[in-house]
């Protein structure tokens, strides 16, 4: 073959590799500091109930010195949410908190409700990314670093917050009781998928407004309608049937990152769990036993320090309405 033969194929593997680096230099310079907030709406209130705004946050992996994320995220408190939910892999490093404490300081007083993740137990590890291909990744718990859990969790609890880790609770918020249930990170199977039912039990046991207990007797007794939520860090189909089966009528989970890195026009290469590509973002309906959930899952704040790039995925939080039903 002619020497000047090659030179066509040299430039085009020569204008594939620019175009890769330039790709690559806008998704960890730019896109991945693009934070964006998303707006969804939800009916699962009874008819005639005042919407319930809810600021979904998730996967922040937060490193101390991101400032800009948390100076983005505390921006988020003139939303004024009725609700935060909080799915889990808040931490992204040892003084992970430290940043996190920056960024939730304008929280305080506003109800919410939380899950771990696994990177809220054990520190990131550099993996090699292509991995990530061959299915959901593995948590090597064995030599990880561990976190401070702990005091992620204290801190949550002096907000204010309710810890869901494979319990339940009950909020009053505008006039319309919400159930809660969660579970702990099924991704590393912390998840305690079997004693909801359990916890249901014990939380409408104590409810002062069950079928069970006495009303008061002054004026007209009212029908009460409670609206069930689930929240879980990682959307795993097992888990999903399952919250679908126990009542939930609005599911919040987080994990996927959105897939991270998409292709336009295509969307996720991968879910890193078992969730439909089509559903690894954004507010979907998940199906189950002739039931039916609203799923939201949130493609996460964060990256990994080890694989800080998002591409055609911008990092966000949502505001979810919960409205009422027709």
């Amino acid at each position: 073959m002619a020497r000047g033969a090659f030179r066509p194929a040299a430039s085009a593997l020569a204008l594939i590799a620019g175009a890769g680096a330039a790709a690559f230099a806008y998704g960890s310079l730019i896109e991945r500091r693009a934070y964006t907030l998303r707006e969804v709406s939800a009916p699962v209130l009874p008819p005639g109930a005042d919407p319930i705004r809810v600021l979904h946050l998730s996967d922040l992996h937060m490193a101390p010195w991101q400032s800009d994320k948390q100076e983005w995220i505390r921006s988020l408190a003139r939303l004024k949410p009725d609700l935060i939910v909080e799915t889990g892999d808040v931490l992204g490093h040892a003084q992970g908190l430290e940043g996190v404490r920056a960024a939730y300081q304008g929280f305080a007083g506003i109800p919410g409700v939380f899950v771990h993740g696994s990177n809220d137990y054990f520190g990131p590890q550099f993996k090699n990314p292509l991995k990530y291909f061959l299915g959901p990744s593995k948590k090597r718990t064995s030599t990880a670093p561990r976190l401070d859990t702990a005091s992620l969790t204290a801190f949550f609890r002096d907000l204010g917050w309710i810890d869901l880790d494979n319990r339940a609770a009950g909020l009053e918020l505008r006039g319309t009781h919400l159930e809660f249930f969660g579970v702990d990170d099924p991704h590393i199977r912390f998840d305690r998928v079997e004693s909801i039912p359990g916890a249901l039990d014990e939380l409408r046991e104590d409810d002062p407004f069950s079928d069970d207990n006495a009303w008061p007797d002054e004026g007209p007794r009212t029908e009460r309608q409670a609206v069930t939520i689930g929240v879980t860090h990682s959307p795993y189909r097992r888990v999903l049937d399952a919250f679908v089966t126990y009542g939930a009528e609005m599911i919040f989970a987080g994990h996927t990152h959105g897939g991270q890195v998409c292709v336009p026009g295509f969307g996720a290469l991968v879910t890193n769990c078992d969730i439909p590509r089509a559903q690894v973002k954004g507010l979907s309906v998940w199906r189950h036993a002739f039931r039916s959930a609203y799923l939201n899952v949130s493609a996460g704040l964060g990256t990994s320090i080890y694989a800080p790039v998002r591409f055609a995925c911008r990092p966000e939080a949502t505001l979810v309405t919960l409205t009422a039903a027709s």
